[in-house]
This record gives C-alpha cells, structure tokens and sequence, in this order.
C-alpha cells in the first residue's frame, strides 16, 4: 500500500492581510515556529507510515518558493502547477490522476491543506492510518470539524 500525501498550496493570501498577500500566502509564512506552514504540513506528511514524497500542488507564481522551502526543509517531492486556481475539486482530481500515472492504481491519495496547524501529531498519524484502511477498502473519507455556520468561502 502507497500513500501519497498531496499539499494543496493554491491559496491567495487573502483572509490573513496584511501578514499574507497574493504574492506570498499564509501557507509560506513562519507563524508557528521557525518552520513555515508549508514546511511543517510537509514534514509531518513524510512521517506518515508508507507515505510516498509528497506532491505539491501550487500556482504557477509560487512554485519557487515551494520548492525552496521544501529544499530548506529538507523534503523531496514534486509540484504540480496549477494554470490557474480552480479550488479543492480539480485539485484533487489532477493529484488522482497523477498518482496513477506515477504510481500504482491503487495509491491512497491524501489531499492536505498545507496552511493547517496539528498540534496533536500522535492522533493525527493514527486518524490517517485508519483513514488510509477505509480508503483501501474503496471508501472516500474526509476529515473535518463540525461547522459553527454557514461559510461559502472555503473550498
């Protein structure tokens, strides 16, 4: 079993101004330590069991800065550019159809937000692992928290 974790890095840099901007996103920025949120979704993804490098997918503007902070990072992957931000569903399908192009059929596609914080790394690494068994079992499985309210502007 492969797993393949995919960072979505396509944001705008809009719900964090004036700290992000559209020329460098909340994702790239070091709020949480010395690491950027890029950074640590990456390195927290390569420590998933059977997890492949992961695959990066970001605008077309950014990817020297992906790939510069994954370097710094020490993280090998790949990026796959976006010609233009069409949101979470094209997105994950061009990770599906990557995967089984560089893969196998059966690889475990894992759609991450890179601009995410997880702060309890041991829950996490287990609510994957049986995420990773639904999903070899042919089910699709999201992760998420129960809403407050109504939003529109998120994926």
């Amino acid at each position: 079993m492969e797993l393949l974790p995919c960072l979505l890095a396509g944001g705008t840099g809009t719900r964090l101004w004036p700290l992000s901007r559209e020329g460098y996103p909340k994702q790239f920025l070091r709020l949480m330590g010395s690491m950027s949120l890029l950074q640590d979704t990456a390195i927290r993804a390569s420590r998933l069991e059977s997890a492949l490098p992961p695959l990066v997918i970001c605008a077309e503007q950014h990817r020297f800065i992906v790939a510069e902070q994954l370097r710094e990072a020490k993280i090998k992957s790949s990026i796959l550019l976006e010609p233009l931000g069409r949101n979470t569903g094209p997105a994950a399908a061009c990770a599906a159809l990557w995967a089984q192009r560089e893969y196998r059929p059966d690889t475990v596609v894992f759609i991450m937000a890179a601009d995410h914080v997880v702060s309890n790394l041991e829950a996490f690494s287990e609510s994957v692992h049986n995420a990773t068994e639904a999903a070899m079992s042919g089910h699709i499985v999201t992760f998420g928290i129960v809403p407050t309210r109504p939003e529109s502007g998120f994926g």
